[in-house]
């Protein structure tokens, strides 16, 4: 790349920031924050077959899940990258049964920071791609320090979105509204470059799919007749399916697709979590150009009820996403 093109993240934040006449800057100084534990972490996972955090810590999380080792070390980076800057009224961790408070030594913002600190860990024994997935919200509550109700915000709300993909490289991708953007850390610098300036997902859709087919016997009959009718010859689509879900969406907002994670006998109402994994890649799918379903209708609009609400997931290519809301339509207790 020649020299004068390289944009960091820096750069390109204060350039947005400079589109805004209004903005004071915590917004653009929020966003570096989680880059800079973005790094933290990723120097942690990539050395993670060498020092002693991989596998469980022994305790159980709130949804009664083995939490490892990295997701305990990725929820204690990211709150303390952010627990003293006076830019967050709250924080939401998968990690915690409830909001977070940011101490009283420290002042409090305008913003509401959810987050999955280090999604698909359990495939960190294995070297599989990981990642972290956030979302802000603006506060709403009139308490300085937030109030559930800043935390219960449908993702039509998000005034950003965005994750950090752990692989091969390490991505951040994000949106505010105004486009997707990816960037690429260079650890020769220590920056985040951006590398995937407006993102989108490729159209006509690709004829690739991406779900947990072993769970098929345990699916609604339109759920079922939905995957059958992809892998045959009408459909005619190819399994990608890596079990991580920031890895899984991150090929399908750059190669196109669909990504499903529907209810089954033993999920009811399904597996990923609403506020912190569904709303914020329903945010980015749309940035792009895709869009994200609950099976019945749009994620973003969903209200949520609580914390850590679960909420079936269809996302990726529009033409797909809505190809099978057709399917589920068929079935009345879909």
């Amino acid at each position: 790349m020649p020299e004068s093109s390289v944009v960091t993240i820096s750069r390109f934040l204060v350039e947005q920031e400079r589109l805004h006449p209004e903005a004071t800057g915590t917004f653009t100084d929020l966003l570096e924050d989680i880059a800079l534990a973005a790094k933290v972490i990723s120097r942690e996972v990539n050395k993670a077959g060498l020092v002693d955090i991989l596998g469980q810590t022994g305790d159980e999380n709130v949804h009664g899940e083995e939490v490892q080792k990295l997701d305990a070390f990725a929820n204690d980076v990211l709150y303390r990258a952010l627990d003293h800057t006076g830019r967050l009224a709250c924080m939401v961790s998968e990690e915690n049964e409830d909001p977070v408070a940011i101490p009283e030594r420290f002042p409090s913002g305008p913003y509401v920071l959810l987050y999955d600190p280090l999604d698909g860990s359990t495939n960190i024994d294995v070297n599989v791609s990981v990642g972290t997935i956030f979302s802000i919200h603006r506060k709403i509550s009139q308490g300085e320090r937030g109030a559930l109700e800043d935390c219960l915000q449908p993702g039509s709300r998000q005034l950003a979105a965005g994750y950090v993909v752990y692989g091969s490289s390490t991505m951040l991708v994000f949106t505010s509204g105004t486009g997707v953007h990816g960037f690429t850390l260079d650890p020769s610098i220590g920056e985040f470059l951006l590398s995937h300036p407006h993102m989108r997902i490729p159209e006509p859709p690709a004829k690739v799919y991406s779900v947990n087919e072993s769970n098929f016997r345990k699916w609604s009959p339109a759920q079922q007749r939905l995957l059958s009718h992809l892998k045959g010859p009408e459909g005619g689509f190819s399994s990608r399916y890596i079990g991580s879900m920031v890895a899984d969406m991150h090929r399908t907002l750059l190669l196109g697709g669909l990504f499903m994670y529907p209810v089954d006998a033993d999920r009811p109402d399904g597996k990923l979590r609403l506020l912190y994994e569904a709303a914020p890649m329903a945010m980015l799918c749309e940035g792009a150009g895709g869009a994200g379903s609950t099976g019945s209708g749009r994620i973003l609009d969903v209200e949520p009820e609580s914390l850590h609400q679960r909420t079936p997931v269809y996302l990726g290519s529009a033409e797909l996403v809505h190809m099978a809301e057709r399917f589920l339509a068929e079935d009345p207790e879909t």
